[in-house]
């Protein structure tokens, strides 16, 4: 009988949170339980691990996603497991999942098979509250933005030109662009505005790239929520607001323990998106877990052209973090997608195919090579990959002077990832990382934004309409320009049509507009048809999740 995800989960025995704490050392005065499986590590504890060794910090990334699944979550959590199982000291180091994408399309994301986190349905759902928390804080902003101006708008702000959004964590289309304080004088004054999706929103991506509550609390009134009617920027500390939006983060902001189905430590914290954000769990967490482990593996959202590109070039460059590997994980069910073959017929082998979606695996691998860390291939394995298959991509990779690894972590759990974790281990040792981002500081906003579209897409470079270019030339002047840039386009190819599988070429991307995070410290590209407030599908997953008679939940997934 197979049992899905959600089964497998509640048959798995948990223990208590305390003791995952003590595998990493952690007294239990030091840890702050939310039940009895799931804690807060105190901001107290953690600054005593400052003079700590950091241990290795392995990234696992992907080819780009497709309706046959990568499963990058899950190959994190097997080597995760496979590292504890080969007598490694190890620690996930995982973004929280957002209720956008649990009910609408893609579903949860605490793992998959044998190779989950738990408890899967609090970390799917509301967790610890950190999301909460983040909307409250970033609705705050835009409530006092409204109240500055309904009493006597001391800062000149022009109502034309505020930028700040609501958010709420849902997948919800209808409050895209919305009008605001209808009803008369005794509700403000009456204009334009919309909801971006939580996980979009500025104060997550401040959240997870802040060091520390002082940190944080800088970062917040940097926000720029419009412009005055000379143009000038109006920030969150100009109405006063940074205060008590940290007082709304101060507990969140404390990263969250919980536990492998294998009991192995795992800390779940921030979500930004990556194709809308920079896609990267907490900077806390993630250096926290590196004081604590002698391995650390972590993720960056959707494929490594967003991902892997955004935890190099605006995470590691802004925490100083030097990754010692990256994992790329494909599927041959996946490559075999995008060598053109119809998700209904990937059970039957197709050797062409396969070779022909190989070329989305090998320019993700190229393009990890400039960034001057050891790479290596997880190949999730499904029961209808074929030896013939199997043997297609092994040698393709080899090629590129890589090794292929086939895992069977979904099904095995650690066990199945074992020879993942002694090649990672050994590649470590063998292959010291030159980490390097990919571009300097000193580039304008403009040659970034076109040396990632050539170096990591394949294409020509940037279609800029001349008032959008003029504006990145003013934040080049204003001293912006430093910044690093967030490209925001389609996860599903390199390019911005996400029909485009494979390793196009000889394209452009069409940039629709730039927003910039003054807080989080990076510029904002959106890119093509990219929405900052997703819809929910025909049929969302939200359709098929219920409470069952006993009351547990069903259908997540």
């Amino acid at each position: 009988m197979n049992l899905s995800d959600i089964e497998i989960a509640r048959q798995a025995t948990k223990l208590p949170i305390g003791e995952i704490a003590a595998k990493l050392d952690i007294p239990y005065e030091d840890i702050v339980p939310y039940g009895h499986d799931k804690a807060k590590i105190s901001a107290k504890y953690i600054e005593t691990l400052k003079n700590n060794k950091n241990g290795k910090l392995i990234l696992v990334t992907a080819i780009n996603p497709t309706p046959a699944g990568e499963g990058k979550t899950t190959t994190t959590i097997g080597l995760t497991d496979a590292l504890n199982h080969i007598g490694k000291k190890a620690v996930a180091s995982l973004r929280e999942p957002s209720l956008g994408p649990n009910f609408g399309q893609k579903g949860g994301a605490a793992g998959g098979g044998r190779s989950q986190v738990i408890p899967m349905e609090d970390i799917n759902l509301h967790f610890t509250g950190d999301f909460h928390a983040i909307t409250s804080a970033n609705n705050l902003l835009a409530a006092m933005v409204d109240n500055h101006i309904y009493w006597g708008n001391e800062q000149n702000i022009d109502s034309r030109r505020i930028t700040w959004k609501r958010v709420v964590d849902m997948n919800d289309r209808a409050l895209r662009d919305i009008v605001i304080s209808l009803g008369g004088v005794k509700n403000g004054f009456c204009r334009q505005s919309g909801f971006d999706i939580t996980v979009a929103s500025e104060i997550m991506a401040i959240f997870c790239l802040s060091e520390n509550l002082a940190d944080l609390t800088k970062r917040l009134g940097k926000i720029i929520i419009g412009y005055r009617y000379d143009k000038t920027p109006v920030t969150a500390s100009d109405i006063h607001a940074e205060g008590a939006m940290a007082v709304l983060l101060r507990d969140a902001l404390a990263p969250n323990l919980v536990q492998t189905i294998e009991h192995n430590p795992a800390f779940i914290h921030g979500g930004p998106f990556a194709n809308i954000a920079h896609g990267c769990n907490s900077v806390i967490a993630t250096k926290t877990a590196l004081k604590l482990a002698d391995y650390v593996v972590t993720e960056a959202g959707f494929g490594a052209d967003l991902g892997a590109e955004k935890f190099f070039d605006i995470k590691c460059r802004k925490a100083g973090l030097k990754p010692d590997a990256t994992v790329i994980v494909a599927t041959i069910r996946a490559l075999k997608m995008n060598g053109g073959v119809e998700k209904a017929d990937l059970a039957h082998e197709n050797v062409a195919a396969l070779k022909k979606g190989t070329a989305n695996l090998l320019r993700h691998i190229s393009n990890m090579e400039k960034y001057g860390v050891p790479v290596i291939v997880a190949i999730n394995h499904f029961n209808s990959d074929t030896d013939a298959e199997i043997e297609v991509l092994k040698k393709a990779v080899a090629e590129t002077g890589h090794q292929a690894i086939m895992c069977r972590h979904w099904e095995k759990g650690g066990e199945g990832a074992e020879d993942l974790a002694r090649a990672v281990v050994q590649m470590i040792a063998e292959n010291k990382s030159n980490f390097h981002p990919l571009y300097a500081d000193d580039l304008s906003l403009e040659e970034k934004i076109d040396t990632i579209i050539r170096e990591i897409y394949g294409g020509r470079g940037a279609n800029i309409p001349a008032n959008i270019l003029n504006q990145l030339k003013a934040w080049d002047e204003e001293g912006y320009g430093n910044l690093p840039v967030c490209m925001a386009k389609t996860q599903y190819s390199f390019s911005a049509d996400p029909k485009l599988l494979g390793a196009p070429e000889n394209f452009t991307i069409p940039v629709r507009e730039v927003k910039l995070c003054a807080g989080a410290g990076f510029v904002v590209v959106i890119c093509g048809d990219i929405m900052t407030m997703p819809g929910l599908p025909r049929h969302p997953m939200a359709e098929k999740i219920h409470l069952g008679e006993s009351g547990e939940i069903e259908g997540l997934s």
